[in-house]
């Protein structure tokens, strides 16, 4: 309801990101190849058949070696390439693709392959099903048949494939108590269900051959056919069509509810259920590792990559069933595209079906938190199966996710939970590879958990959010669909991540005052202890949010906003703070089991902007806070006075000299002391800081160090965007001061006036500038290489006549030469080093160019903000709203937020007035007025509803000018007789007002 426009938003952009006709056209042409190199597979496991056989790549005709599953897929890949001959498809035998626990019956039924001559086998998870049926409809047409006719068809029908299930369904005793709850009714093990299964259908049509009644006959077959599937030990796509079958001709769906009601609430018939064939696991291995393109112009040394190996395997002679695979992350067993074409076929045929789905995936919920908690083993042979039965699970919940949502969803979160980190981080990889189209389903459907249980909860009984198990552990599970999200996006390569973020060491030029050895001790103690929390997960899947630019759904669709509002974050700040404390070795804040407490400043990504810079303000303040008491505590005990604030003595005019001075010796004596409160004092002015006077410090000083007089940066008159002067006069001193102005704005949650490009905040954060951040710096340069990468002409060298030499201009406008690599005057750009030459283009400007005055510039930054969880919450567009406030002037928020005092209200006729004029005012007057009134023109996170303006009575009508209160956002006004003249005093105050005085 509330995010039904922010649905619809997504959606189209999740669209955008994927067109629907291309997406069509690859998959139809990735099957096609598949189910031909498929052909070869069997080709070479199983051979054609036909002894006489002379192709060499044909297990038939004796010439092909044993060899594994891979390395028939790897060989079958080779073979499509090379297009090499296929025996007839009519002579290949078509397997039944047995899974793991009916590889046995494999030997047993090849006398049955050559009887038939080749034709396919019934599917071993349903013995009887088909044949049973087959038999029905025949023995309606030949009820009259000879007695000795009809016993002969009954046995040739029937012992066959229980001798099949006799060999293949003895291991799953487990399934026994399950089957009790599902048909209420006792159920022998599967080896001893199948023998009597086998004995029941002999008895029935031996004794149905003295019964020439079709009904009869129909009625036992039917009898026998329900007790074979109660014995059914997985689920495929062809047992469920052949269920659906069933239930459509005897008008009963019983059959097919007992049957999906057994598998799907027990977690060790479901892990076993919709599997891939080893043809088709090991082929969509190989094709996972295979080059982009058509697979028909790979080359060899593509085909040995894909082999992997092979050589090594043949040389051992290992055989084919103790090979040992690597396990890709992303692998799964679960054929996705057989389980959606399932549950959609089921869907449409039977809807009443998502009832008994629904409550044994409860009961499979239920179970699974129980044997993952007590039973299972950490590990592989274990939990793998495990997985499989979640990436069933959420695909099944998908298909009715209201049904799921209240019930279902919180019991499956909870077992999810339970997994070992490798196996979540399993999970999360096979979603992004295997799922991506499921993810922002997926999303949808847990967002919608989080926001009805948040509406349900009683704050004044239930605690704060924190507390409730269902939002802990589906905020738990979004993570997972958050790195999934990421790792489906586009993922820019690793190469560009920082290595070194928090090295807050003074440089040469600035420790010119000695420390002692203990005061050295304590710093590296201290940046010990404040070493940035990682998230294992993270660290686990080898990803990091900044890798993505544009992943597969907006980062924003992951934002709760009414949990958001009922967060308390104060009390989940001090959970970080214990988190983060016992982690160090400390003690932490809250006692007990730090493990045992939730905390979403570790799952930043559901919380919205204004809530994370919420949770950076309480960090800033208590630290504020703790500074002052250890500056009380030094007077008290050691009766050494310190200044619990950090002063600032500035004359307005020379802003920059005294507070860069000031800010070096403090950085030189004691960095520490950056981390006290800001207190900013005018030389020869009345005002007293109680955060006003610093917010038109910050104001004054930005402006005169962003003045392109000054030379440290350069602006770009396309984008007007800041940018570092790579040939500054000025030492890398004043770089790392300017950082540390940058830092002391956040730390003081002071907006500033600067336009700094995303690169910045992206490099701040811990990534090096690469080709797509010149869109947003220089975009006429981005356009001209962006068109150079698009040209695909062969002729590249005469129309471009480009080098690997390149020229730029410098503040002066004078133009600078640089070579990107050595002899870069003689190397012209062509088509096959033009990325290369973009590349290193694009490394120059935003990185080797400026690489002293940015390492300068981040190190004073981090001075300020290394304790800060700033890098835990933000993402770098988020810290550019932080830094720069909201880009949105809602003046009808700002109304609706604005108190009144003094004898003001809303309906007094000088407040009407005030905002008649105030809409009525252009932007760049607006702006004057917020920095007149709050001392900043710039809206903070959040909007002009955040401001909280208040309006007092400042006495009757006078000829007074408007003042203002700006540490507190208090506008003084006086009652004006006229809305005239009330226009031209605050006009009048607006322009002209500058300084502070005392009223």
């Amino acid at each position: 309801m509330e995010r039904s426009k922010d649905d619809n938003r997504a959606i189209g952009s999740h669209k955008n990101h994927h067109t629907i006709a291309s997406n069509d056209e690859h998959e139809v042409k990735r099957a096609s190849a598949k189910k031909l190199i498929e052909r070869y597979f069997y080709q070479l496991m199983e051979g054609c058949g036909n002894e006489q056989c002379s192709n060499k790549n044909c297990a038939s005709s004796g010439k092909v070696s044993r060899m594994t599953a891979n390395a028939a897929a790897a060989r079958a890949i080779q073979l499509f390439s090379q297009e090499a001959p296929l025996c007839d498809e009519k002579d290949t035998p078509i397997l039944s693709k047995p899974s793991e626990n009916h590889a046995a019956s494999s030997s047993s039924s090849a006398a049955v392959h050559q009887s038939m001559e080749c034709k396919p086998t019934p599917s071993p998870s349903s013995p009887c099903l088909d044949r049973s049926g087959a038999y029905l409809e025949e023995n309606k047409q030949n009820v009259n048949t000879k007695r000795a006719e009809v016993a002969n068809n009954s046995s040739s029908v029937d012992v066959t494939p229980m001798e099949e299930g006799d060999q293949g369904e003895t291991s799953n005793v487990h399934s026994d108590s399950r089957k009790r709850l599902v048909f209420d009714q006792p159920v022998e093990s599967s080896g001893s269900s199948s023998r009597n299964v086998r004995k029941m259908a002999s008895n029935q049509l031996a004794d149905s051959t003295m019964d020439t009644n079709a009904d009869s006959l129909s009625r036992n077959v039917e009898s026998t056919m329900i007790t074979s599937a109660q014995g059914v030990q997985q689920l495929s796509e062809e047992t469920l069509v052949e269920l659906i079958d069933w239930c459509k001709r005897h008008g009963s769906d019983s059959l097919l509810i007992r049957t999906v009601g057994a598998v799907f609430s027990a977690h060790q018939l479901l892990s076993k259920s919709f599997q891939l064939s080893s043809a088709t696991s090991s082929i969509e291995k190989m094709l996972a590792r295979a080059p982009p393109g058509d697979l028909r112009n790979m080359k060899k040394e593509d085909i040995r990559s894909l082999e992997g190996d092979l050589d090594k395997d043949e040389d051992s002679k290992a055989p084919p069933d103790t090979a040992q695979d690597t396990l890709d992350m992303s692998y799964t067993s679960v054929d996705v595209a057989a389980l959606r074409r399932s549950l959609k076929a089921l869907l449409a045929a039977r809807p009443d079906i998502v009832g008994p789905i629904n409550n044994a995936l409860q009961l499979l919920g239920e179970s699974l938190s129980r044997d993952l908690r007590v039973s299972l083993k950490d590990t592989q042979e274990q939990i793998e199966p495990i997985i499989s039965v979640f990436v069933i699970a959420f695909e099944t919940m998908l298909i009715a996710s209201a049904d799921f949502l209240e019930d279902t969803y919180p019991r499956i979160c909870a077992a999810v939970t339970h997994l070992p980190l490798w196996a979540q981080a399993r999970l999360s990889s096979i979603w992004a590879q295997h799922c991506p189209d499921s993810i922002y389903p997926m999303l949808q459907q847990i967002q919608q958990l989080i926001t009805i249980t948040t509406l349900s909860l009683n704050p004044y009984q239930q605690g704060p959010a924190q507390g409730n198990e269902v939002v802990c552990n589906a905020t738990k599970v979004m993570k997972l669909i958050y790195y999934a999200n990421i790792l489906a996006g586009d993922l820019e390569p690793k190469q560009y991540r920082e290595t070194d973020l928090r090295d807050t060491s003074l440089p040469s030029f600035l420790s010119l005052v000695p420390e002692d050895e203990e005061m050295l001790v304590g710093e590296e103690d201290r940046r010990t202890s404040n070493k940035k929390l990682e998230d294992p997960l993270a660290q686990l899947l080898d990803v990091n949010p900044l890798d993505c630019r544009k992943p597969l759904v907006p980062y924003e669709e992951f934002y709760n906003e009414l949990l958001c509002d009922s967060i308390e974050m104060d009390h989940d700040y001090l959970i970080y703070r214990s988190i983060k404390t016992a982690e160090s070795g400390g003690n932490p804040l809250l006692g007990g089991d730090v493990s045992k407490h939730f905390c979403f400043m570790q799952h930043a990504f559901i919380l919205t902007t204004t809530t994370k810079t919420l949770a950076l303000y309480y960090d800033s303040r208590i630290r504020m806070m703790s500074e002052r008491r250890i500056s009380a505590m030094r007077q008290y005990l050691l009766d050494d006075p310190v200044n619990p604030f950090l002063n600032l003595r500035i004359r307005r005019d020379h802003i920059i000299d005294d507070a860069l001075v000031e800010l070096e010796i403090i950085a030189m004596s004691n960095p520490k002391d950056l981390k006290k409160q800001l207190v900013v004092e005018f030389t020869g002015e009345q005002g007293i800081d109680e955060g006003g006077v610093s917010k038109e410090f910050f104001q004054l000083i930005i402006e005169e160090i962003f003045n392109p007089d000054y030379g440290m940066f350069v602006t770009n008159e396309d984008t007007n965007m800041m940018w570092f002067n790579s040939i500054s006069f000025e030492n890398e001193a004043q770089f790392t001061l300017i950082g540390i102005v940058l830092g002391l704005a956040i730390y003081n949650n002071i907006i500033l006036a600067v336009n700094f490009p995303m690169v910045v905040y992206r490099k701040l954060m811990g990534m090096r500038g690469s080709f797509p951040d010149l869109q947003d710096l220089n975009p006429v340069l981005y356009n001209s290489l962006k068109s150079l990468l698009d040209y695909t002409e062969n002729d590249m060298e005469d129309v471009f006549m480009q080098t690997f030499k390149i020229g730029y201009q410098d503040v002066f406008g004078s133009t600078l030469e640089h070579e990107l690599k050595p002899d870069g005057d003689k190397i012209y750009v062509t088509q096959e080093n033009k990325q290369e030459f973009v590349e290193l283009y694009s490394d120059f400007l935003l990185n080797q160019s400026i690489e002293k005055q940015f390492k300068a510039f981040r190190r004073g930054f981090q001075m300020v903000t290394d304790e800060s969880p700033l890098h835990l919450l933000f993402r770098p567009e988020e810290v550019e709203l932080i830094v720069c406030g909201s880009k949105e002037f809602d003046f009808d928020q700002l109304e609706k937020s604005t108190e009144y005092e003094g004898g003001f209200t809303a309906e007094s006729q000088t407040i009407k007035d005030f905002w008649t004029i105030v809409h009525g005012l252009s932007m760049e007057t607006k702006r004057k007025l917020l920095q007149f009134t709050t001392g900043s023109d710039r809206v903070p996170v959040g909007g002009l509803s955040r401001l909280k303006l208040v309006i007092a009575r400042n006495g009757p009508d006078c000829d007074r000018l408007p003042t203002s209160h700006t540490c507190f956002n208090v506008l003084l006004l006086p009652e004006y007789d006229s809305k005239e003249k009330l226009e031209e005093r605050l006009l009048k105050a607006i322009t002209y007002s500058k300084g502070f005085g005392m009223l």
